[in-house]
Formats: structure tokens, sequence, C-alpha cells
């Protein structure tokens, strides 16, 4: 086995001499505008997987994968002699989806982009359907009892003193009480 920084080495170097051999050796007229965009080398460097992008539609994008198939012997040889590695390793194509996936999910957030605009639209005249804090709380007393006036009759529903006879508020009752008398046994 192979050392897992020397297969990352090789893959690099790999990708540079397939981008190079493609722009100025092969001449294909089925290869359209191909992108080697990475290179992943097995831990035994055995089998090498270029990745690739083509710009173009369906037709090219088949077009350029049969030239790169056919294209293969010699790319295989031209990194054998500029590598001077004793084994070459096979080298498979598969076009890249990284490119595709990251347009789709630039479509995406403009999508989002332009629906969070309109809501922005849509809020600027907007106005709270209740009140502004729709959360009820609790009344709170903000008088103090000790401030309290206790002649106020408008605080806690009270008349205040003036209400209550004097002598009752003293505890004395001028009623007049029934004597009771004891009777002898």
């Amino acid at each position: 086995m192979a050392d897992s920084a020397r297969a990352r080495r090789l893959a690099v170097r790999i990708r540079q001499i397939v981008s190079a051999t493609i722009e100025m050796q092969i001449k294909d007229p089925r290869l359209g505008m191909v992108t080697i965009t990475d290179a992943r080398v097995t831990s035994d460097l055995r089998e090498a997987t270029v990745f690739y992008t083509v710009y173009g539609d369906e037709t090219q994008i088949e077009d350029s994968a049969r030239a790169l198939a056919s294209a293969t012997g010699v790319l295989r040889s031209t990194v054998g002699k500029q590598t001077g590695i004793k084994f070459v390793p096979t080298l498979a194509f598969i076009a890249d989806i990284v490119p595709d996936t990251a347009r789709e999910l630039e479509e995406a957030l403009e999508r989002v982009r332009h629906a969070d605009a309109e809501l922005a639209r849509a809020r600027e005249g907007a106005e709270y359907a209740g009140e502004a804090d729709p959360y009820r709380r609790p009344v709170e007393d903000t008088d103090d009892d000790l401030d309290a006036n206790p002649d106020d009759p408008d605080e806690d529903g009270a008349a205040g003193d003036d209400a209550v006879p004097d002598d009752v508020r003293n505890g004395l009752d001028t009623a007049p009480q029934p004597q009771q008398t004891r009777s002898a046994p």
C-alpha cells in the first residue's frame, strides 16, 4: 500500500498531465470544451478516476465522453512518461456533477431571494392585525398601600373612615345592652 499523501500528489499530477494533454495533443473533433475538475487515485495507485465537465448540451457531453474513452490509451501513456512510476494507473473518466448541482443550488437561492423580496414589498404597508404587543399581561397595581389615602372613596372601593361611625370604629357600641340579672339559686 502506498502512502495516502503520495496518492494525493499523484492525483494532482495526473489531473495536470491529462488537462494539458487534452488541450495540446488530443485533436479529436468530438472533444468539446472539456475541463478536468478533479482526479482521484486509489491507495494502491492502480486506478485513477478523472472527473471532467463539458460546456455544452447533452450531445456535446456524450460526444466528449466517447472522445475521452477513445483517447484513454494515449492519455495513460503520457501520464506514464511524465510521472515515471513503475505501474501507471488505469484511467476512468467520469462526468462531474458538482457544477450542475451548484447551478441548481444557485437557481434555488435566486428563487428564494425573489420570494423574500416580494414578501418585503408586501410587508411595507402592512399593519399588525391586533395590538402591537399581542401578549396579555396582568394589570400591575402601581399604587402603594402605604401611600394610599384612606379618605379617598375611589381607592379599593372603600368610602374611608367617615363612613364608619366613630364609636364602632373605636370598638364602642352605643346601643343599649340588655342587662343580665342573676337569679339567686
